[in-house]
């Protein structure tokens, strides 16, 4: 019996032996289930967030290689529109200009849009082509006076039929006309009209002797070259007669409830009603319509997708109708959504998108009223110095675009992937430290446990040599 019982002892302690010598050779704790199965379960789930987070790691820093390849071609649109903008203004020094001239400036500004539509068209990471519009969201609008404008991330595709447009009521401007209309009585008299907006102001006075006429096209010079964003409505000039009475009737070029302007007159109701005090014209309204059935926000002839609309929010629409339609159904918007879309957490729904709008000239300077009828920068022309003040103003507003474009580039990059980074590596490196504790073998005490279970093995085989001796003497008293 006793070297049955040594025997066992000599089988645990080579088992015990054997798992550490296994625990040393693999650097680990848990080699199997066997070995710690709640430590397994928790250690592989530790594995696998771990892979997950160095993955999310490397997508984060190809979005930022991503983010910086379109930032450099930016860059690049935004030199040459400058260099648009020199040539707008070498063409509008009209006292010295030829039409040799014009027509150089005219073929230069031709090749600055076309190198712009090449960056735009070739820009690319991978095989993804980044600014020509198609990883953003797109949309096509059926019916009158409807633009689409464009969208943000968080809109949805449409289907085939596309979203329905309701206009409620249209945009207006805010319009003043008055009452009496200016005479050459009143013109004599030295009247003073004043007009206020944005700031700026204009003291007009009337010149005795001056017709109309004469004296309506001065003050629509002075409020021209006070830089006031105002229109003075008239009858064709060749269509009437220059000393015939015209009311005074002054129009703001936006639309919408953020602009309104001031009028004052010495004589009551040619445009205030009373004289010698401001009136203030009441500001224009902005459009109200839905957008797929949803609500939406109106800023001048705009509407967008309200935030929290499950479809279509952020999808801009203009609507340049002077009313609203008849049942107020304007048409529809087909829309895709094609924004980029990057996995940067280990988990699912822990990804960001983004939108790489169109920078070609067709959507570069879009919405700019000029008395040239430019309506995108690929339009803009400098023959004459009309032409070039309109194109000036339209590069300005394709400098804006490009320029706000940079700057939600800017954030993006800074705000959700760099940052997201050094989330991610943090996560990354406390995961990897979670699971080491669970899994991996302390060396040191491993050692001192082979080292006692090595004695151990030793001490019981040898008492099992000694067992069996004792058997022995019992046979030689047998003997």
């Amino acid at each position: 019996m006793s070297a049955i019982n040594t025997h066992r002892s000599v089988i645990n302690n080579s088992n015990a032996q054997a798992k550490t010598m296994e625990k040393l050779s693999s650097g680990l704790k848990i080699n199997r289930a066997a070995d710690g199965p709640a430590q397994l379960q928790i250690s592989e789930n530790l594995r696998a967030q771990s892979a997950g987070l160095s993955q999310a790691i490397d997508n984060s820093e190809m979005a930022v290689s991503l983010m910086q390849t379109a930032e450099a071609a930016l860059d690049e649109v935004s030199r040459a529109l400058i260099q648009a903008r020199q040539v707008a203004v070498h063409a509008g020094n009209e006292g010295v200009n030829d039409q040799n001239m014009l027509e150089a400036d005219q073929q230069e500004i031709e090749n600055i849009l076309e190198q712009i539509n090449r960056i735009a068209g070739s820009t690319s990471y991978g095989h993804n082509i980044l600014l020509d519009g198609s990883r953003a969201g797109n949309g096509v609008t059926t019916g009158d006076n409807l633009e689409f404008i464009g969208a943000g991330t968080e809109a949805h595709s449409s289907g085939p039929g596309g979203y329905g447009i309701l206009i409620r009521t249209a945009a207006t401007r805010a319009i003043h006309s008055g009452s009496v209309a200016l005479n050459q009585a009143i013109i004599d008299a030295g009247e003073q009209i004043t007009v206020s907006e944005g700031g700026r102001t204009v003291n007009f006075r009337t010149e005795k002797g001056k017709t109309v006429e004469q004296t309506l096209n001065d003050l629509s010079v002075a409020i021209e070259e006070a830089g006031l964003n105002l229109d003075l409505i008239r009858p064709y000039p060749p269509a009437t007669s220059s000393h015939a009475p015209q009311a005074i009737t002054f129009r703001h070029k936006e639309f919408g409830s953020d602009h309104s302007f001031e009028v004052a007159s010495n004589t009551a109701g040619l445009v205030s009603a009373v004289g010698n005090v401001n009136f203030v014209v009441k500001n224009g309204l902005d459009v109200i319509g839905e957008i797929g059935g949803e609500e939406t926000i109106g800023k001048g002839q705009v509407l967008t997708g309200a935030p929290g609309a499950e479809t279509t929010e952020g999808i801009q629409i203009r609507y340049t109708g002077e009313t609203a339609p008849p049942g107020g159904r304007a048409g529809t918007v087909t829309f895709s959504q094609n924004s980029l879309t990057f996995q940067i957490g280990a988990n699912p729904n822990q990804f960001s998108e983004f939108s790489l709008k169109s920078m070609k000239t067709v959507d570069l300077g879009r919405g700019e009223l000029n008395d040239s009828n430019f309506d995108s920068l690929s339009k803009i022309q400098v023959l004459n110095a009309e032409q070039a003040q309109d194109a000036i103003r339209v590069i300005d507003k394709a400098i804006k675009d490009v320029n706000t474009n940079r700057g939600a580039m800017g954030a993006f990059q800074k705000n959700n992937l760099e940052s997201n980074l050094n989330y991610l590596r943090i996560a990354h490196e406390n995961a990897v430290s979670s699971e080491s504790v669970i899994r991996d073998a302390d060396i040191a005490e491993e050692m001192a446990k082979f080292t006692r279970d090595q004695i151990m093995v030793e001490a019981s085989t040898a008492m099992l040599a000694q067992a069996n001796q004792n058997s022995m003497t019992v046979l030689k008293l047998l003997g």
